[in-house]
């Protein structure tokens, strides 16, 4: 569509038209040249029932923007980007090589203990603890988000969306997913319940605590947004995007190092070279380890989890490269074209870490690497995913070598389409190095 209209056109979602950015030059144009005016939220049926315009993910207005605020400035308390979150990362990682390590060369899915990993990263930063992998609830924790996005990538999510006071009452996954949503929530209070028995300490030591000084600090605001049910759905947001993203870009990981073996052996002479067999590995290391951290660069470009980024919706009539965008027009910045711009990128559609490298090997930033958008709604934690990818990846190539179940030849890269970019279900060797 775009190679017919250009790259910005209208797209009608039955009644409702979309107005869809295509390519690096219209995202950049969009999102960053227009922050404020495309900067809102389409409230929409799911997304009413997800968040009824609560937390960060979907709200819009002056709520995201103290949501969206406080997260980032609590996220950096907290030691984002410092030694202090990172350790929080070291640690889920070396438990996860002591899974491995566990299953002893034998086939396995890698999926539960990567999301399980993942998951307590944002267990550590959201409630201060970590999760045994037999904790019963912290099971149901994981299966009610898997529940929430499988719901995401269903045919019953658009027939929601179009016929929501139907779907509604009729059986389905659509009921599932809010009985999910309510167990996240009712856990979500059981935490934060128990934090305020304990009173706040006088250094806070994860979200929660800051939120409820920031509560009690802001309760005399009447443009105060800090509330419980706020602090509730930023948490569900932190959960949502901070869990699902990371361990599908893990999976195709570990996938792709099975598909491209060489690729693999250069990371591994790379790691052996630069860092000792049991050194602790630090995001600050990637400075000295320019393939894998180009490795991982080029993973996340080719593997695409998110196709379009979450829609946008105009605050204010406005233009965008001279065209006119009315207020209150769906945005669609297609993160995928911009992944795979064949203006920016040469042979897009293989995959070649050397495309992140210069000539002497040194690694290089390329300006439309954007797999966690940007603008005024960029990912909120990219630092806190770009550390846990780099470390967690790192860490696992160190100790092991990943291959094809014995009398498996091949393995599909093949995605299944959903609201993020899954590979099939796969299983393969984990050999001790």
């Amino acid at each position: 569509m775009a190679e017919v209209h250009g790259n910005v056109f209208t797209l009608w979602l039955g009644h409702t038209p979309g107005v869809v950015l295509h390519g690096f030059q219209a995202v950049k144009d969009g999102l960053n040249t227009h922050p404020e005016e495309f900067s809102g939220r389409l409230e929409t049926p799911v997304f009413k029932r997800l968040a009824n315009g609560k937390g960060i993910m979907f709200s819009s207005g002056h709520t995201w923007k103290q949501q969206r605020r406080f997260g980032l400035m609590t996220l950096r308390n907290l030691g984002l980007g410092k030694k202090g979150l990172e350790h929080r990362i070291q640690e889920e990682a070396h438990h996860l090589v002591g899974y491995f390590e566990t299953v002893k060369g034998k086939s396995l899915d890698p999926s539960v203990p990567i999301v399980h990993a993942v998951s307590n990263v944002i267990c550590a930063v959201v409630f201060g603890h970590r999760f045994s992998l037999e904790d019963e609830n912290f099971h149901q924790l994981i299966e009610a988000f898997d529940c929430i996005v499988a719901f995401g990538n269903s045919f019953h999510f658009f027939l929601f969306e179009i016929l929501p006071w139907l779907m509604h009452h009729l059986p389905g996954p659509q009921q599932k997913a809010k009985s999910c949503c309510e167990f996240v929530r009712s856990f979500i209070r059981k935490e934060i319940r128990s934090h305020k028995e304990r009173g706040i300490p006088d250094e806070p030591q994860d979200f929660i605590d800051f939120y409820l000084a920031q509560i009690a600090k802001a309760k005399d605001d009447p443009t105060s947004t800090y509330d419980e049910d706020n602090m509730n759905q930023s948490i569900f947001d932190l959960f949502m995007a901070g869990t699902e993203t990371t361990t599908t870009t893990l999976r195709w990981a570990l996938l792709y190092m099975v598909a491209y073996p060489v690729i693999q052996e250069k990371v591994q002479k790379e790691l052996d070279t630069v860092l000792g067999p049991s050194q602790l590995i630090c995001y600050e290391d990637r400075k000295k380890l320019p393939f894998t951290n180009a490795v991982i660069h080029e993973i996340q470009r080719y593997c695409s989890i998110v196709l379009i980024a979450v829609p946008r919706e105009s605050g204010k009539d406005t233009t965008l490269q001279g065209l006119p965008i009315p207020k209150g027009t769906l945005i669609l910045p297609n993160l995928y074209s911009v992944l795979f711009d064949p203006e920016k990128w040469e042979s897009p559609r293989q995959f070649s870490p050397s495309r992140f490298l210069d000539k002497e090997g040194n690694f290089v930033s390329r300006e439309a690497f954007l797999p966690f958008s940007t603008g005024s709604r960029v990912c909120l934690g990219e630092q806190l995913a770009r550390s846990e990818l780099f470390i967690f990846f790192a860490n696992l190539l160190r100790a092991f070598t990943f291959t094809l179940p014995q009398g498996v030849k091949e393995i599909s890269t093949k995605l299944v389409l959903g609201s993020t970019m899954q590979p099939q279900p796969y299983k393969l060797c984990v050999v001790p190095r």
